[in-house]
């Protein structure tokens, strides 16, 4: 093949703009992301049953539902949780790689057979199945800046106008609003209903008769009398439309034609359907909505859809209102991916630097120079048409592969050269010669180094998602690599090369004191070799050392799943003791808005109160904070804002406030840290599950590994009780139903049915009017009616206890659970953490057990599958060269190699107190095929000269001596090429140190290391062989 391009170097150059030409055109097409779609996909199914206890939900609506869907196909785990805003949700993960609309589907059809029996306000209230990440994408806020607007109308005009347009937006896959719609709100005034001897049932049985949907056919309507010829349809106005014709409801009306219109006992306003919520933006009232991604949807893309659709919306917004969007993810994304773009233009420029100082020709620095672009341009074309984006880790692949891909390249030039220094030959003929000596070698180097990566494919999981990543662009670009080698390369040499003049004085003086000093070099590293080769037994013993210490290294290096990054926001919990109202929770929201407008690195803040990740009430509350970009920071950094904040509201009495970071990967659950469920399987109830957690949390709090340990959730509470003692009640004439109802309405509130307001449907709902509903003893002077027809006070029939209760009730695949959050202690590692953890659930008391969650789950599947995948590496590379070389026991010269480059990364992430990461795994991996490649090199080379009679040591001497340039050159070219990334800063930089840190050491060590060691091996292995030959001929002459 290198002989046909050799000869039609144009037919090259028209292969090699075919590829350039494609990898062009697919680089707008290619969708951009901070990761790839990493996390198991997750459903949520959502359902309210306002006023109902965390244990009504639990019993009755959510163990149903959940009962239904644990046999669902692909289903990883379940988790629910049910509080007291009458809110629950039940979310669903499924293995990764499910197609989530199928899935979604499966759980809608589940849902349906349990319907009938959920309760009827439940079931009115609509289940919603969404298909979304759990994490927040964005924000999106609607504020009024002269105060025109109050909170209810923005609410409901963002409701009608603005959720079901986002909804539409590609990538969309939940829009939650904090603060409802508008709904019509009936205050009623028990005083006054006792006064007209009306009870609650009878207000909400007239409402709901006198607001109906009517549907009265047409007059003249088939079949008809033979006369008739004209037909009309009949309209009558059945459902109420205004907050006047509500008032005007007649409740009671006598022969004289006095009446009791609903205004006499109630106040009627248009209201909000919900009080849950409220929002502040930088101080400010607002409303605004979260938008969640659907799983394996584009961050980037989504983001700029949402905000190109608000720039349409903002055309017909009214006057004094305007959208913000105070939280935002996808910037940092984009920034990630330009901070890599920037680190790849960094990492082409050293590489081009190193093959000037060694080659000294801009010439022969040139022809590598074109062919990396080439086959990196080539690597996108094949990402786009197997479905993956450009993300961080194909980025980091790409990054990786330069240096590899300018090996082959460099391997062609340096050999041209030498070959028209020491013989004197046309480019063209020193070129054909240089081809046949070195295709064999560029051939191994590149199946041997695909091959390395091969097995990381088959790796499951999340972590499997991510090493295809690097998997398919770092093997994409090796396999074009030498495509270009034995087609593009040999013909620039042939055409580009000038032959060397041996009356002219080598290059200039730089690159005649560079040769000095590299002769001096060789000749230094020829000795040392021939004493190295005299001394194959001490170096095999050294050897052995150096394995032990590799060992010791890998298994005492802390493990953890992906860096924790800075991604320019955090998130802060605020947790009130749990009878704390809205307004006192107000209070310390202020309190640390005021703490965060002081912080000059802040860029905007905003709050909601009455939620959190871990349960929503009016006693807690959620902020986002974003920091400005790293240029205007000074220096701060989400994490140490983070901490100022917690430690600076310490001082707040009476709330726990906890800032969080994000999570690595932004579908992998709300937070940093681990996530860890203890179940109740053995049903003790609830008060022995809370003290198992109480006593779990507390010795976890005193191991020195682990940190910030809590229950993650709402806490106990105190609890009214209300007893009916029925008996009573029913010789008084009452009925449960009727005590029911009064109790429900005056202080759950009752959704009656639904009203036309300017278009839209909207809720009518019934509820006490404030002043009757904030005292317990104000319950008790409620009337209800008996059957007679007298009004009686609750009190007769009703007492009260206190009791302490639950405020949130979580559940993990079916089994009742407290969810306990925490993170590694500072310097240690997420793993160290999970383990410490799994070491103190084992003395739980029988009946409990404990799982994980999130992306706890996805790090423990890594860290069980680093030692097979690297045996499995190193095998596949074996079986390579064994196929190579036609021999089983050459291919151990390489192989031996494979320890050394390891030991040098583990040594570098030792040294820079870093973690046994995925990042730090993949390069390990991209060790053992670059290991591999200078033993290639050599050991090739050494079979080539003794096929040419030479014996084992001067071949192997004279290889090693002759391979010495490129391996350094090639070596130098990769080890600058991941520099950038060790030196990173900014976004992403932890990422990047990762990655760059234990690949940068590697290299140095296989480089230095391998340029004595295989050598040492190579003789060693041929004498055996020999030997062993020796062995088997010997015996048969004696016969």
């Amino acid at each position: 093949m290198p002989h046909f391009f050799i000869e039609r170097p144009i037919f090259a150059w028209v292969v090699a703009l075919f590829i350039v030409l494609t990898g062009i055109l697919s680089i707008p097409r290619l969708p951009v992301a901070q990761y790839p779609a990493v996390a198991p996909p997750g459903i949520i199914i959502s359902l309210s049953y306002p006023g109902a206890s965390p244990d009504v939900m639990n019993t009755s609506v959510v163990s149903l539902i959940e009962r239904e869907i644990s046999g669902v196909d692909n289903l990883l785990y379940f988790e629910s949780t049910s509080d007291t805003t009458g809110m629950a949700s039940i979310t669903v993960t499924f293995r990764p790689g499910t197609d989530v609309k199928l899935a979604q589907m499966d759980l809608q059809n589940q849902i349906k057979i349990v319907e009938p029996r959920l309760p009827q306000a439940v079931r009115q209230n609509g289940i919603t199945v969404e298909a979304a990440n759990s994490g927040f994408l964005m924000m999106v806020g609607l504020k009024s800046p002269t105060g025109e607007y109050q909170e209810a109308d923005l609410s409901d005009y963002f409701a009608r106008n603005v959720i079901d347009e986002l909804r539409r937006v590609p990538g969309v896959g939940k829009v939650q609003l904090f603060g409802g719609e508008k709904a019509l709100r009936i205050w009623l005034d028990p005083i006054k209903l006792h006064g007209y001897g009306l009870s609650v049932t009878d207000v909400v049985s007239a409402v709901g008769q006198q607001n109906v949907i009517v549907s009265p056919g047409r007059t003249g309507d088939e079949p008809t009398t033979p006369q008739q010829a004209v037909t009309y349809p009949i309209t009558v106005k059945g459902q109420l439309s205004s907050v006047e014709a509500f008032r005007n409801i007649t409740l009671k009306s006598e022969v004289t034609g006095a009446r009791l219109k609903l205004a006499d006992i109630a106040r009627v306003e248009s209201g909000l359907q919900s009080y849950a919520f409220g929002i502040r933006e930088n101080g400010v009232p607002a409303t605004a909505a979260a938008i969640q991604l659907s799983p394996g949807a584009n961050a980037i893309g989504t983001a700029s859809g949402v905000r190109a659709r608000l720039a349409e919306l903002s055309g017909v917004l009214p006057e004094a209102m305007a959208f913000t969007v105070p939280f935002d993810t996808a910037p940092f994304v984009k920034l990630s991916i330009l901070k890599v773009v920037e680190t790849f233009a960094e990492a082409m420029v050293l590489v081009f630097l190193v093959m000037l100082l060694f080659l000294h020709k801009i010439r022969c620095t040139f022809i590598p120079a074109i062919v990396a672009p080439v086959a990196l341009l080539g690597t996108l074309t094949v990402m786009l048409f197997s479905g993956y984006s450009i993300n961080i880790l194909t980025m980091f692949g790409m990054v990786l592969a330069i240096g590899i891909i300018v090996d082959d390249a460099i391997v062609v030039v340096e050999n041209v050269e030498r070959l028209m220094e020491e013989k004197g030959l046309s480019p063209k003929q020193a070129t054909r010669e240089a081809m046949s000596e070195i295709t064999p070698a560029i051939m191994g180097i590149t199946l041997v180094l695909t091959a390395v990566f091969i097995p990381m494919g088959f790796a499951d999981g999340s972590v499997g998602i991510i090493y295809r990543q690097f998997c398919i662009s770092m093997a994409v670009s090796i396999l074009l690599s030498p495509f270009l080698a034995l087609t593009l390369t040999p013909a620039l040499c042939a055409t580009l090369l000038r032959p060397h003049q041996p009356d002219r004085s080598k290059g200039g003086c730089f690159s005649a004191w560079f040769n000095a000093r590299f002769h001096r070099l060789a000749s230094f590293y020829a000795s040392g070799l021939g004493f190295v080769l005299k001394r194959t037994g001490r170096m095999m013993l050294l050897y052995t050392a150096l394995c032990l210490a590799l060992y010791a290294g890998l298994s005492s290096l802390p493990s953890s799943f992906l860096p924790d990054e800075d991604q320019g926001y955090f998130m802060s919990s605020i947790q009130l003791p749990s009878d704390a109202t809205m307004q006192r929770t107000l209070k310390v929201v202020q309190r640390f808005e005021d703490e965060i407008a002081a912080r000059q690195a802040v860029e905007s803040n905003i709050m909601i109160l009455g939620f959190g990740f871990s349960g929503s009430g009016q006693n807690s509350a959620m902020a986002f904070t974003t920091l400005k970009d790293w240029k205007n920071r000074e220096g701060a950094t989400a994490q140490g804002e983070a901490e100022y904040i917690q430690s600076s509201m310490e001082s707040v009495p009476d709330a726990v406030t906890m800032s969080l970071l994000p999570p690595a990967i932004s579908d992998m659950g709300t937070s940093s840290g681990f996530t860890w469920y203890l179940q109740d399987r053995g049903g003790k109830g609830y008060p022995a599950l809370k003290k198992a957690a109480d006593e779990l949390v507390k010795r976890a709090n005193q191991s020195h590994l682990l940190n910030d340990v809590y229950i993650d959730g709402l806490p106990e509470g105190s609890s009214l009780m209300l007893n009916v003692d029925r008996e009573k009640a029913e010789a008084m004439g009452v009925s449960f139903d009727e005590i029911n109802q009064t109790i429900t309405v005056a202080t759950g509130s009752s959704y009656v049915n639904d009203y036309t307001n300017n278009g839209r449907v909207q809720q009518v709902i019934v509820q006490a009017d404030a002043p009757y509903r904030m005292q317990p003893e104000q319950l008790l002077t409620l009337s209800v009616k008996n059957r007679s027809g007298r009004m009686l006070p609750l009190v007769a029939f009703v007492t009260l206890s206190w009791n302490v209760a639950p405020q949130q009730l979580n559940r993990y695949q079916g089994y009742p659970a407290i969810r306990i959050s925490g993170s590694a202690a500072a310097g240690e590692s997420t793993g160290s953490a999970i383990m410490a953890m799994e070491k103190l659930a084992d003395q739980l008391p029988a009946g409990f057990a404990g799982e994980w969650a999130g992306s706890s789950l996805q790090e423990k599947q890594s860290a069980s599958q680093l030692p097979g995948l690297i045996i499995l590496s190193v095998l596949v590379v074996f079986m390579v060269l064994a196929a190579l070389y036609e021999s089983w026991s050459i291919p151990f010269a390489v192989m031996l190699v494979v320890p050394l480059g390891l030991l040098g990364a583990v040594v570098a992430v030792t040294v820079a107190n870093m973690t046994n990461d995925v990042f730090f795994k993949v390069g390990l991996i991209t060790l053992i095929g670059l290991s591999a490649k200078n033993a290639i090199l050599i050991v090739e080379f050494a079979r080539q000269l003794m096929s040419q009679g030479m014996n084992v040591v001067d071949a192997t001497l004279l290889a090693s001596t002759q391979r010495l340039r490129p391996i350094l050159m090639t070596s130098l070219a990769f080890t600058l090429g991941v520099v950038p990334l060790m030196l990173a800063s900014g976004a992403s930089d932890t990422t990047q140190h990762a990655l760059g840190t234990g690949v940068f050491g590697g290299m140095i060590s296989a480089t230095v290391l391998a340029i004595f060691f295989v050598p040492v091996f190579f003789v060693m292995i041929t004498r055996c062989i020999k030997q062993r030959r020796k062995g088997e001929n010997t015996p048969r002459h004696i016969k």
